[in-house]
Order: structure tokens, then C-alpha cells, then sequence
């Protein structure tokens, strides 16, 4: 059974570049707006001007933001949402290429596993060593590879390896040798 992927891809959410935010200004709504981060992963607020909202948590850049406004502001208290989070789209993806009939990308939804991502990829295609398939999976920052008996897991139902998968995880099917 695959390790458990990295805990960065699970954990706590952190904000990226694409992300639209709203920043809420307690009893400021002159200082409060919806952002988007943009490419250098800075937002731009009035007062502070740019301020780094990438690779952050909500709660860290909240602090970050309270701290510049001290100078303007009493007590300013700060909220952070992430109301678009289109960064997130690419971290938390799974994804299926070689001998199959549709290589694909498709955003990770739990409960996943290797069986449905094959389907969602149209199954293998007639050149495809489907019992060769592998997993491929970051853990503890090292690439983990694990064998995927595709053909016995679809032609005679033995689901021993239909392992659940997990964000970032890369299914590949070879191509026989002919």
C-alpha cells in the first residue's frame, strides 16, 4: 500500500498566485477589497501598498497586513478569504498519461482511486502493458513508485492494487514492447 503523500500537499491552505482574496478592514471599508495575487505574489493595499500574499497561510498574511496598518491604523483588526482559489487547481491534481485512450489532468476529489482515474482516462488503449502501470507519489520529498496491475485489476476484479490515491499523484501506462 503507497505511503501517505507529502503533508504539504494536504495541509493547511496556502495562498497563490491567481488567487482572488478579500481583505476585510474591520470598521475600515475604505481599506477593505478583493484582490487578486498577481504574478510576482504580491497584492496591493492602500496605505502599505504591496505587501507578499503567496506561499502564505490566510491567517499569516492577516497578521502580516494588521502589523503594516499599526502605523495608520488603531487596532486594526484584518480577515483574510480566499474566494477564488485557482492556484490550488494545479497543486491538487491527478493525473494519467501514456497508453490509455485520453491522457488526462483532472482536479483531485477525495475518495479517488486509481480504477476511476483509469476510466475517466477512457481505459487502456490496445498498445498498452497494462500490468506494468505505475504510481507515482511525492513522499518525505522523494519520488515513490509504486506497480499497478492494471489489466488483472480491470479484466478479473482483483482490486489489490486500486490504491486510493491523493493530490499530485501520476498514474503512467507503458506500451508493450512489440
Amino acid at each position: 500500500m503507497p505511503e501517505a503523500a507529502d503533508a504539504s500537499v494536504l495541509a493547511e491552505y496556502r495562498i497563490g498566485v491567481g488567487d482572488a482574496l478579500s481583505v476585510n478592514v474591520w470598521r475600515n471599508p475604505e481599506m477593505s477589497l478583493n484582490v487578486p495575487v498577481r504574478p510576482d505574489g504580491k497584492i496591493s493595499m492602500p496605505l502599505i501598498g504591496d505587501i507578499m500574499a503567496a506561499d502564505l497561510t490566510t491567517e499569516q498574511l492577516s497578521q502580516n497586513i494588521t502589523k503594516s496598518l499599526t502605523t495608520y491604523i488603531r487596532s486594526p483588526q484584518v480577515t483574510v478569504i480566499v474566494t477564488n482559489p485557482s492556484s490550488s487547481d494545479f497543486q491538487r491534481r491527478v493525473r494519467i498519461t501514456g497508453a490509455v485512450a485520453s491522457p488526462q489532468s483532472i482536479p483531485y476529489r477525495e475518495g479517488m482511486t486509481v480504477l476511476d482515474l483509469v476510466l475517466l482516462a477512457g481505459g487502456p488503449n490496445q498498445f498498452a502493458s497494462a500490468n506494468k502501470a505505475k504510481l507515482y507519489r511525492k513522499v518525505n520529498n522523494e519520488l515513490k513508485v509504486y506497480p499497478i496491475k492494471l489489466e488483472d485489476l480491470i479484466n478479473d476484479g482483483d482490486v489489490a492494487t486500486n490504491y486510493p490515491l491523493q493530490p499530485s499523484d501520476i498514474v503512467t501506462v507503458p506500451e508493450r514492447n512489440f
